[in-house]
Order: C-alpha cells, then sequence, then structure tokens
C-alpha cells in the first residue's frame, strides 16, 4: 500500500489522518450540516470515533489513504478527504476485472489506479478555494509520484452542486450508473462517475493551477461543495 504522506499548499496541508484528529474534526462537521445530504459526514464524537477508525483500518488493508484537511492560515482541521478504489495492475491479468492488491511488498507498492472520494469539508471552509488546491494536491501526487494511468471520482447523481464541482476540476464525465446503490436518505440512486487520464493532466492541472491562485486571492462567493 502507499506510504502516509503529508501533502503541502499554501492554502491547505493534508496530514494521514489520525487519532489526534478525532475532536478536531467532530468540531468542524458540527458547523453547519446543511450541506450534507449527499455527503457521509460523522455526526457527534462517537460517530467521528468510529469514522476515523474505518479510515484508519481501510489505511491498514491498503484500501484507502485517508487525510485531515488542514487549513494553513491557523492551522485548524476543516475536513477530510481521500485516496480509495486503490488497484495494481502488476502480475496476471485477473478475470473478472476487479481491484486488487499490490503482488509485491504491500509498503513499497504504489497504484497504477485511484479514486479520490469522501471528501467533506466544514461550512466555513467551504467557498474558500481549499477543496481547490486539495484536489491539485492529491491528483498531482497520484499522477506525478505514484505515476497512476487514471483518478477516478464519483458523486450521487442528484448532487448537481458536487457534480459540477468535479465537472470545473476538469474531470471527464463517464457516465451514470441508474439504481446503482442507496443513497444516504435510504432511497436508491443513481451515481456519476468521472475520471481524469494521466494524458490529460497537463490540462487539468494547468487549469487547477489558475483557479487555486484565483481562489487564494478572490474567494468565491458561492459555496464549492464538497465532493
Amino acid at each position: 500500500m502507499p506510504v502516509p504522506v503529508t501533502l503541502h499548499g499554501r492554502a491547505v496541508r493534508l496530514e494521514p489522518l489520525a487519532e489526534h484528529h478525532i475532536e478536531a474534526l467532530a468540531a468542524a462537521a458540527a458547523e453547519d450540516r446543511g450541506s450534507y445530504a449527499f455527503t457521509p459526514v460523522p455526526s457527534g464524537m462517537e460517530a467521528t470515533r468510529r469514522y476515523v477508525a474505518d479510515a484508519l483500518a481501510a489505511r491498514a488493508t491498503g484500501r484507502a489513504l485517508p487525510f485531515a484537511t488542514v487549513r494553513t492560515a491557523d492551522g485548524r482541521v476543516v475536513g477530510s478527504t481521500r485516496f480509495c478504489e486503490l488497484d495494481y495492475w502488476q502480475g496476471p491479468v485477473p478475470w473478472p476485472p476487479a481491484p486488487r492488491g499490490p503482488l509485491g511488498p504491500a509498503l513499497t507498492a504504489v497504484p497504477d489506479a485511484a479514486e479520490i472520494g469522501g471528501t467533506w469539508l466544514s461550512a466555513r471552509a467551504q467557498g474558500t478555494g481549499i477543496n481547490t488546491e486539495a484536489k491539485l494536491l492529491m491528483l498531482r501526487h497520484a499522477f506525478e509520484t505514484w505515476g497512476v494511468r487514471r483518478v477516478s471520482l464519483r458523486a450521487d447523481a442528484r448532487n448537481l452542486r458536487s457534480r459540477a464541482a468535479i465537472e470545473r476540476l476538469g474531470a471527464t464525465l463517464e457516465g451514470v450508473h441508474r439504481a446503482h446503490t442507496r443513497g444516504l436518505d435510504g432511497t436508491v440512486r443513481g451515481t456519476a462517475f468521472y475520471s481524469v487520464l494521466d494524458e490529460e493532466w497537463p490540462r487539468v492541472r494547468e487549469r487547477l493551477e489558475q483557479r487555486a491562485g484565483t481562489r487564494a486571492e478572490t474567494p468565491c462567493p458561492r459555496p464549492l461543495v464538497p465532493v
């Protein structure tokens, strides 16, 4: 599995998620929960403890690489995000095709494909450019450090604001899986799937770098809903 790493930006720092983040995460999630209708965000200390424990368990098995999202201006934890669905393409081709772990030593392995998901921000951190720069840092790490072939993102098909945020990153809509899974409200939902390929990364990087620089000087008045 990929080794945990801290990703540094101008407005945001992504730290490997740890138990010492629990209290600050619970406080961030409690600010205003009005934008979390389609986003799984823990509510309260006990739920946040379980949330972090589950994330760390996924990291231990190589299924995810979770981060605490930290605002650099004041060092405050303002949310969380993660790499997930890590896939390794070395060795014989499996059939049927399915994500699998590395064939070699887990601690030195790097994935060939990954997904960015589980992203949420506190109410006051939305619309400040933190989400844009965090995605830039993660995509840069995936493509330029790991050398992945693709990065995927997904959203509840009903979450039009979140889908618009993904599309503003420069990701391509691959389609909507209809009646794909249960939503947070218990109803059956469709899921919109997006991706960025390695050959598309230079164009997407330039776009994100321009947006991150602009947002650092002039925050957008309309909240950028976490993916």
